[in-house]
């Protein structure tokens, strides 16, 4: 068992409103900007996006290596590096004034997002608290599931009153300000976690079954990582694809953050009596349905597939913490989580692209392909089992 050196409850709402800010000035923030930023140093909207792939694609590389150090020496020195980190990659967007100036600025974002966000945040409550972490990290996305119905807004409001390069220099204030100061009064005291009878000693092999649940969890990650990057950039023009008008479609759209946190309440009141494979089960599946419906019955479907998804994407960023502390343990978990959402971070920065030249081609063979690998994941998970 961890040491508890700060009580679950300031651990849930310190880092539930660093992750809201975290992803608000981070994942949150091409939406917003991504025109204003183009305009401004002459380039096209689709290469600011391509250099927040690259971001992504920093976030997974550095990921497994940046979990290990919270298995190591704790949260807090990464979380408070973060901080920096992000404030300095939010004022060289602002004074960017070339598009490779403006690359360079999202690279060292995406080095702070894998130094700060959930997988972090997640490894860190399992340091402090173990196998009792499950309902802390429900808390922390319960909270930081307001992020983005906090940062379109306020970033777009931003953008509009001071511009973007006034817009990015507030979150990075925010995350000196506040992130910052609340990082450090995390404990300063390393994870000492005792290992499950049976789990692999610290860098040796995991067994040949556990390896085995790697790659299926592995795989279900991935997927689902795939299909959230996709509804994020490309959710109401799917809709208006398979027929739906605008306003309907945004309107659906709206739905989605609604959805996601009143699943993951569910999940909070309930974290006791279910499994956290039965609640990914249950996310994974959700999708599914709800593509199903729409390419039925058409227009008529947007609003309960926009629920569904919502409900599914909402438990589904809990499960990818708390699962993997469920079938593993909690020896190596930073390393672990760090490991098993690499591919999770590569299908997420090109799932976007590749969905939008299939829409172009075929809203509903581009569904269907979703509708396939979204059953794909749901075998896998069929297929992992409980430790004994």
């Amino acid at each position: 068992m961890a040491a508890q050196s700060i009580s679950p409850r300031r651990a849930v709402l310190t880092l539930g409103a660093t992750q809201t800010i975290g992803y608000a000035c981070s994942s949150y923030l091409p939406a917003s900007l991504a025109g204003s930023m183009s305009q401004a140093v002459g380039t096209s909207t689709a290469f600011v996006f391509a250099a927040f792939s690259g971001a992504l694609l920093i976030h997974a590389f550095v990921g497994p290596a940046a979990g290990r150090s919270v298995d190591r020496n704790g949260a807090r020195l990464p979380l408070s590096a973060a901080s920096i980190i992000l404030a300095l990659g939010l004022v060289g967007m602002a004074l960017s004034q070339t598009a490779w100036q403006l690359v360079l600025a999202w690279l060292v974002l995406g080095l702070g997002m894998a130094l700060g966000l959930y997988d972090i945040a997640f490894a860190g409550l399992v340091g402090w608290f173990g196998l009792d972490a499950r309902r802390s990290i429900t808390g922390v996305t319960l909270i930081a599931g307001f992020a983005s119905t906090v940062a379109w807004p306020l970033t777009a409001w931003l953008d509009h009153e001071i511009g973007w390069r006034g817009a990015c220099l507030v979150w990075a204030a925010a995350n000196l300000l506040i992130c910052l100061p609340l990082h450090l009064t995390l404990p300063r005291d390393a994870p000492h976690v005792a290992a499950p009878t049976g789990e692999a000693e610290p860098g040796g092999p995991l067994p040949a079954p556990a390896a085995f649940q790697m790659i299926l969890l592995a795989t279900a990650l991935a997927v689902m990582a795939g299909i959230g990057s996709i509804m994020g950039a490309h959710l109401p023009p799917l809709l208006v694809a398979m027929g739906a008008s605008a306003a309907a479609a945004v309107a659906a759209g709206m739905l989605v953050g609604p959805a996601q946190v009143a699943a993951r309440f569910a999940e909070f009141v309930l974290v006791r009596r279910i499994h956290p494979l039965n609640s990914g089960r249950a996310a994974v599946v959700a999708f599914p349905i709800g593509a199903s419906l729409l390419l039925a019955l058409g227009p008529i479907a947007a609003v309960p597939f926009a629920i569904l998804y919502g409900v599914g994407n909402g438990l589904f960023t809990i499960v990818r913490g708390t699962l993997p502390l469920a079938l593993f343990g909690t020896l190596n978990y930073g390393g672990r989580l760090g490991t098993l959402n690499v591919p999770a971070r590569l299908v997420g920065a090109v799932a976007p692209l590749l969905f939008a030249l299939a829409l172009g081609h075929s809203a509903q063979l581009a569904l269907g392909v979703l509708i396939g690998a979204s059953l794909l994941a749901f075998g896998c998970l069929m297929l992992l089992r409980r430790p004994d």
